[in-house]
């Protein structure tokens, strides 16, 4: 997973950081510790338990189903960003991806695409308005959905999966939410690892770790060094 070598990086790069450096994209950083301690009283009363409790009950065969089912709607989302930001071949592979499969695929339940070469990516409406110069603007924790920036929070509204959700009845799209959420707090284990070492700060840790990792993919990898805020 990419987050796992994103924080592994940052944890070299850091030494085990155990004293909180003031960054200049966090002027929140107040409010953000409480969100913070909020956000995680509620992942270890709640949804740890459900993720833990869910891979020891669920296959890991049918996890990956799951796991899959997930990304290839994710798919739909990335290949329009890729079209916005003139990405085209790699948006009409990303669209590729999940017309093979969801067709091919069984509903997304198996990874078609990738074993036939259809390269996955990753991307968002707040990556797409990154990619056009909009600032990110201050480092945000939200409330239950975590690191986030004042650009991308409200880009979280332009996402495909809602209109999914939209068109099933509220018991399906509830189920649908909380087997999403599970599954991705399950994805995050190995994360938690990582996390544990990085000594006292856990909250400038995963920060900084986080804008590392979103500035890479605004940027596909390559940032600019003249515009440090992305």
């Amino acid at each position: 997973m990419k987050i796992i070598h994103v924080l592994s990086v940052a944890l070299l790069s850091t030494g085990c950081a155990s004293v909180s450096v003031p960054n200049a994209a966090d002027p929140w950083e107040g409010f953000n510790r409480r969100t913070f301690r909020l956000n995680d009283a509620v992942d270890r009363s709640v949804l740890k338990p459900a993720a833990t409790l869910y891979e020891t009950v669920v296959p890991k065969f049918a996890r990956t189903g799951i796991n899959n089912f997930f990304e290839n709607i994710a798919d739909v989302g990335t290949g329009l960003n890729d079209l916005l930001q003139g990405k085209g071949r790699q948006g009409v592979s990303d669209l590729g991806r999940f017309g093979l499969n969801t067709t091919l695929g069984v509903a997304g339940l198996w990874d078609v695409a990738s074993k036939v070469g259809l390269e996955k990516h990753k991307e968002d409406f707040g990556q797409t308005l990154g990619w056009w110069g909009v600032p990110s603007g201050p480092y945000l924790v939200l409330p239950l959905f975590g690191p986030s920036t004042v650009r991308d929070a409200p880009a979280k509204l332009v996402d495909p999966s809602l209109l999914y959700s939209g068109s099933l009845g509220n018991g399906s799209a509830l189920a649908l939410r909380a087997t999403d959420t599970v599954n991705t707090r399950a994805n995050l284990f190995p994360a938690d690892k990582v996390v544990a070492q990085a000594a006292i700060d856990r909250y400038a840790f995963v920060r900084d770790a986080w804008l590392q990792r979103r500035k890479g993919l605004v940027y596909d990898g390559h940032p600019p060094k003249e515009k440090p805020d992305e």
